[in-house]
């Protein structure tokens, strides 16, 4: 039986390179990254031909404008390739008649919940990335029906740029770091998110039940401050003999940023667990083997 292609958006991206090892792993598929020069998203007219001359069996549409803070001065380009680029890639897997997973994210919502977020909460994004992120899941749905958006959050990986990384390199130099403690959330390795994602694409191809489409939160299990995760990274470095650092608790108007984040970013997972068996592991164990490999 011929190997299915999942091609998948980007090609440095954290969920795009675990995708790749974690697929790597498998014979029955290949992960095909399609990123700059070949696949532009700011370039709605070329994403069609991009992705058809990739001759996918399934796409995963990962690679977006990420930049939270940049974004409130460069609109532009965000609602390019967060908010218009989707509904492209959308049109694509309908008339290819292949399914389609699109990463989204947490800052669709406004962080006033006291409880983790449900996949039926009302969405009100707080700035330029979080609205661009949901106008591009609203494209998607519009443009197929045959899709699973998964919001996720707090990613961390081996690869790229990311929170677990930048507290192990400041730790080299400092004794205290001050992180803030008054934003909670579910850190997610894109290590689990890639073994979700292709959980979710076996599904999606095995069977055209409508309750396998949709919105669903993807996440990992736990809730942290970004202090109680900084601690963590910190703990487990001490272990293999890394860098740590003590953390000063401080809040969000000690450490301003030019986008808002939400205060709550928590996600409740149990719809993706009762429909597609995607339970997450928690945060916290999947931490500790990204921090090994990091410090390995």
């Amino acid at each position: 039986m011929a190997r299915r292609r999942y091609v998948v958006t980007g090609r440095e991206g954290q969920v795009v390179q675990s995708l790749v090892e974690r697929g790597g792993e498998r014979a029955d598929i290949e992960i095909v990254p399609l990123g700059r020069p070949d696949l532009d998203l700011a370039d709605r007219d070329g994403i069609a031909s991009a992705l058809e001359a990739a001759k996918p069996d399934l796409i995963v549409s990962a690679a977006a404008y990420t930049a939270v803070d940049r974004a409130e001065e460069d609109e532009a380009a965000a609602v390019a390739v967060n908010a218009v680029a989707p509904g492209a890639i959308g049109r694509v897997a309908e008339r290819l008649g292949i399914p389609v997973i699109h990463l989204s994210t947490d800052y669709v919502f406004d962080g006033s919940k006291t409880g983790p977020y449900s996949e039926d909460d009302a969405v009100s994004p707080l700035g330029v990335y979080g609205r661009s992120k949901l106008e591009g899941e609203r494209a998607l749905a519009q443009a197929t029906g045959n899709h699973a958006i998964l919001r996720t959050a707090w990613v961390y990986s081996p690869f790229g740029n990311n929170f677990v990384k930048t507290m192990l390199r400041l730790a080299g130099t400092r004794d205290t770091l001050g992180v803030v403690d008054d934003q909670r959330g579910n850190p997610t390795s894109a290590l689990d998110i890639a073994d979700g994602i292709l959980k979710v694409a076996d599904n999606l191809l095995a069977r055209s039940d409508p309750a396998l489409r949709g919105v669903f939160n993807m996440s990992g299990q736990g809730r942290a401050s970004w202090a109680d995760f900084a601690i963590r990274i910190f703990d487990l470095s001490k272990t293999v003999g890394g860098p740590s650092a003590s953390v000063n608790r401080i809040g969000t108007s000690d450490y301003p940023t030019p986008a808002k984040r939400p205060a709550n970013s928590e996600l409740d997972c149990g719809k993706i667990g009762r429909e597609h068996g995607v339970v997450m592991p928690d945060w916290q164990v999947s931490a500790e083997t990204v921090v090994r490999r990091l410090l390995a």
